[in-house]
């Protein structure tokens, strides 16, 4: 009986010992939250999210997350939304080495907008981002984490400064080779500003081969069909997928090749040339090829609509230092010098290129949410850009819930990261924005930012506040010691 008795406590014990085991330890703990699973578009209520160190490690129910685990700190998720932290896959740093510290103020304004990483598309200072990526990685610099280009590939003696210069096929080479073995670039970034077309579809071809992830402009001798073929990865600005849509652009591209027609002509000609069911196909293809697009609409709208739109009085003039402002002038004069047709053809343009957004879509396209922010593109403000940007699109034909992936899961899934990034659920990164509105009824829901986590530390709106305030007076200090 003795031996009996023993045996069935020794067995209650065994069926109770989970029960009693120790509650599992986190850092943070984030409860009564709604998490927004931006993949399936669709809200989780009433959730606790627990981190340790740089990782989602628990997501589940808030009271069994609650009885399994113990944090630190936790933060009150009631009424709130969670989710992934936000990507912003096209900016840019430079207007050379003076101008660096203006640059590096321009990192905490994209944390406190919510943005946890950042595609950097090549600028005139290429080895102090590449700087920057290895500090921010490191915890030196504050900043989100930076994926960088480093130099761009371009022709002899282009418009754009900082690049690598290429003539023959031998340079490219060894451009890719610096780039890939060196600088250890998370991706390639081509222009068409003196690049031959040719080396334009060589560069594509060899980098592909190499392993190496491109984007760039698409040269007017070229068809955008030729891009594709030859390996692209993304088409950065919306207007050269517009011009895929046109009937005639295998003509157009020849007589520009032949100078038979100058670029205006040529885009005159695409403009007019323009048809759904030969874009619809020419989309289609690109979904079959894995081709992104990143429209930067935003920064295109801006420049379009200079004549109509004061920036005088933006808020977001008091984070741009004086010289960094200066090289808005470039963009803004050469808009100011446009007649009233030349005016109202920009205007059309924009609205032209704009329909084909719900149209990639449609034909399955990824769209990846970019601003161009940064040096010489006016008034397109770094951090606060990207919730214009994704409200543009919902704008214009986007769900919210198809704007909001663009910069939440585009950029993940363009890198090859979704696997760690782009969702709420354990072994992701610890990147995340708690907001105070839904997303999902309406993108511009982004703006209402209560907490960002980058890298599992918590950044509160207080601490959000701090940043701007700090960068505000940086900027005030600035433009005192530049008055004269």
């Amino acid at each position: 009986m003795k031996q009996l008795f023993a045996t069935l406590v020794s067995s209650l014990l065994a069926l109770a010992s989970p029960a009693l085991a120790a509650p599992k330890q986190g850092d943070v703990v984030i409860r009564h939250v709604t998490i927004v699973d931006v993949e399936a578009a669709k809200t989780v209520a009433g959730q606790a999210v627990v981190l340790k160190g740089g990782d989602i490690v628990a997501v589940g129910a808030d009271a069994v997350i609650a009885k399994d685990w113990r944090a630190g700190r936790t933060i009150e998720g009631k009424g709130r939304y969670l989710i992934p932290g936000l990507w912003d896959m096209h900016v840019h740093f430079g207007g050379g080495p003076e101008l660096i510290e203006e640059n590096r103020a321009l990192l905490p304004l994209y944390v406190a907008n919510g943005i946890t990483t950042i595609r950097d598309c090549s600028g005139d200072l290429p080895e102090q981002v590449l700087a920057w990526r290895g500090e921010i990685a490191a915890g030196s610099l504050f900043g989100p984490r930076l994926l960088t280009s480093g130099a761009k590939i371009e022709g002899i003696a282009p418009v754009w400064k900082g690049t690598i210069e290429v003539g023959s096929t031998a340079d490219v080479d060894a451009a890719l080779d610096r780039l890939k073995t060196r600088d250890k670039v998370d991706f390639v970034k081509i222009t068409d500003s003196t690049l031959k077309p040719e080396l334009f579809l060589y560069a594509l071809t060899k980098a592909k081969a190499l392993g190496l992830r491109t984007s760039g402009h698409i040269p007017m001798a070229l068809t955008v069909d030729q891009a594709v073929d030859a390996g692209i990865s993304s088409i950065e600005h919306l207007d050269y997928a517009y011009n895929a849509g046109a009937k005639d652009e295998a003509a157009i591209a020849a007589d520009f090749l032949a100078k038979r027609i100058d670029r205006a002509e040529a885009n005159r000609r695409l403009d007019a040339g323009f048809d759904r069911d030969t874009a619809m196909a020419a989309y289609r293809r690109f979904a079959a090829k894995g081709v992104f697009v990143t429209p930067t609409l935003n920064g295109s709208r801006i420049i379009a609509y200079l004549d109509r739109d004061d920036h005088s009085k933006d808020a977001g003039l008091a984070y741009i230092g004086p010289k960094l402002r200066k090289t808005y002038d470039w963009r803004i004069e050469r808009a100011a010098k446009a007649d009233a047709a030349a005016i109202a053809a920009r205007h059309k343009q924009i609205e032209d290129v704009a329909t084909i957004l719900p149209m990639l879509a449609e034909a399955g396209v990824p769209i990846i949410a970019g601003t161009d922010a940064g040096f010489l593109n006016s008034y397109n403000y770094p951090g606060f850009g990207l919730h214009d940007e994704v409200e543009l699109f919902q704008q214009k034909g986007l769900t919210p819930a198809q704007a909001l992936a663009s910069a939440t899961r585009a950029g993940p899934a363009w890198f090859g990261q979704l696997d760690r990034y782009g969702a709420v659920k354990p072994g992701m990164a610890a990147d995340l924005v708690l907001l105070t509105k839904n997303p999902l009824e309406d993108v511009a829901a982004t703006r209402a930012i209560d907490t960002v986590v980058m890298r599992g530390t918590v950044q509160d709106r207080a601490a959000l506040d701090k940043m701007l305030a700090e960068t505000r007076a940086k900027v005030a200090a600035w433009n005192a010691a530049a008055k004269p």
